[in-house]
């Protein structure tokens, strides 16, 4: 199911020159405001909560995993190429699922690592705060990736319709309509913080169970029907 020739490609995609800087433009703005906050508030738990739920998680990773997510496939739909990749003797499936392990890595090394050392500047892991959030992001990467490697599959204005996504409706109505936070990758990463975190720092509104059965059923649909729309690709180009 994985495809060493492909992931190649795909990692020199998304990691490209111009690509890459976008990527790590939000880590760094994450760490510097990190090291500000805590020369200005020393090492606070709430604070140290606030930033990393409040940036980290709520936009840093959602962002990442729209640019990661849509760039494994959507530039290459976009401009045609993706017909010399179909006709290489490659299981449909296998595409999306090497793309997926490609798009979910470049997400977790560009959202959970900056995370983490966020979390140690601000307050050195003080109620496992830092590994909390980490996890976190780390769970939360798989099942972005998932959701926008089917919106690039799907669509050619992905990267509108993922940031639509992750900063209209987790970011605004997940902050203002309690039933939208269900539906809510951002809430369900957050049930799996709240279980690692000390206190009540750290609060989901899906329970744990809930959120572990929604973030497996999501990332396994979306893979699903990426690869099943990758195939009906395929057909119709050769009709």
């Amino acid at each position: 199911m994985y495809d060493p020739t492909v992931a190649r490609l795909t990692y020199r995609a998304l990691l490209g020159r111009r690509r890459a800087l976008v990527l790590g433009v939000l880590p760094l703005l994450l760490i510097v405001i990190s090291a500000i906050v805590r020369g200005l508030t020393g090492a606070d738990d709430q604070v140290a909560a606030d930033v990393l739920g409040g940036f980290a998680l709520a936009t840093m990773v959602p962002i990442i995993g729209v640019i990661a997510g849509t760039g494994a496939i959507g530039p290459e739909i976009d401009d045609g190429s993706v017909v010399y990749l179909l006709s290489k003797p490659l299981k449909r499936p296998a595409i999306i699922f090497t793309k997926l392990i490609v798009a979910i890595a470049v997400t977790m090394v560009f959202s959970a690592v900056p995370t983490l050392i966020a979390g140690l500047i601000l307050n050195g892991n003080g109620q496992n705060i830092a590994v909390a959030y980490t996890v976190a992001a780390l769970v939360s990467s798989i099942a972005y990736s998932a959701l926008f490697l089917l919106l690039g599959t799907v669509s050619r204005h992905a990267v509108v319709f993922g940031l639509v996504y992750a900063l209209v409706w987790e970011a605004l109505f997940g902050s203002l309509v309690a039933g939208a936070r269900t539906l809510s990758v951002q809430q369900w990463s957050l049930a799996v913080a709240h279980k690692l975190a000390g206190g009540d720092l750290v609060t989901s509104d899906v329970g744990l169970t809930t959120a572990t059965v929604l973030l497996v059923v999501v990332t396994v649909a979306a893979t699903w029907f990426a690869g099943w729309k990758l195939r009906s690709l395929t057909l119709a180009g050769e009709e």
